[in-house]
């Protein structure tokens, strides 16, 4: 470290060997250089804290460091771009574990690294909070995000993510967040390298569909007058159907919903199922255990079988 530092740096130095350097003495540290603003950071944030759960009792900790509340002890690790990984041990840098950005990629440099090191092992974290603890925050979260606020949506779900880092409900939420706020490859990005069991989620699924659904969904610059074309003109099924695509990108999921059920109810094996298999996609961006979901769902049974 520097031999002249200011009072704030002295406390950064002090509050980096109380929290990192001592516990290394024993401990297999991983230090997490990160920032608010690094989306990849985010991403990669609950990858890390699992991991370091799950081998809390081998031995390992998390130290995250946020570079811009601590921008000299940055300097001194030389840290030019974030996400930025390291594995100290004993007060040295053992591994740069930056590329692991996988949870499989992660476990197996730890695995190779506590193979080779004194590492202590020691007692896992205490457990998380319950299913029915998250609930409310869950609920919260997606009330407001229903209410157009993605910002703050995303703010909550990063929240529950500090406690379960690993939940699917914190994946797919965030996901569909950043949706909103026309994030959208962040959005894909958030979904990328998820441990298999998050991946194959319900929420999961959801977001990925919601992605999907953004993605396909394309504006329409006159739908009023597309809508009155289609309307004069039901034999004209691409006209239909776009209009269907211009008023789901549009967020109008009644207008949508209807065109496409009155496309299936006229010609169900048109362009080989082409508005059934929209209508589907609608379903899955909104929720399958969404309330208009299931009477959309009735409307369209009732088409099918009826």
């Amino acid at each position: 470290m520097a031999t002249t530092m200011t009072p704030a740096e002295r406390d950064a130095v002090d509050a980096f060997r109380r929290d990192v350097a001592e516990p290394s003495m024993t401990k297999l540290v991983i230090l997490d250089f990160w920032a608010e603003w690094c989306g990849p950071c985010k991403t990669l944030s609950p990858v890390l804290e699992k991991v370091a759960a799950d081998y809390a009792d081998k031995g390992v900790l998390l130290a995250k460091i946020d570079v811009d509340k601590n921008q000299f002890i940055a300097a001194q690790f030389q840290v030019r771009s974030i996400p930025t990984v390291y594995a100290m041990f004993q007060s040295q840098l053992v591994a740069d574990l930056s590329q692991a950005r996988t949870e499989s990629q992660l476990k197996q440099m730890l695995d190779d690294l506590l193979k080779q090191l004194p590492v202590q092992a020691g007692d896992a974290e205490p457990a998380g909070p319950t299913e029915e603890e998250l609930a409310p925050l869950f609920d919260m979260a997606e009330e407001i995000l229903a209410s157009g606020d993605g910002e703050r949506a995303l703010s909550i779900f990063d929240q529950i993510g500090e406690m379960v880092p690993a939940h699917p409900a914190v994946a797919g939420g965030r996901a569909r967040a950043l949706l909103a706020l026309d994030r959208v490859d962040e959005a894909d990005f958030a979904l990328a390298d998820l441990p298999d069991e998050t991946a194959k989620s319900p929420e999961v699924e959801r977001a990925r569909a919601a992605i999907a659904f953004v993605r396909e969904a394309k504006p329409v610059e006159d739908i009023s007058g597309l809508a009155a074309h289609a309307a004069a003109n039901p034999q004209d099924m691409e006209a239909r159907y776009e209009l269907a695509g211009g008023q789901m990108a549009a967020n109008d999921h009644d207008g949508a919903a209807d065109t496409l059920l009155a496309m299936i109810a006229d010609d169900k094996e048109w362009n080989e199922g082409a508005a059934r298999q929209r209508l589907l996609k609608l379903f899955e961006a909104v929720g399958r255990e969404d309330p208009w979901v299931s009477a959309q769902r009735r409307r369209l049974s009732a088409i099918l079988f009826g």
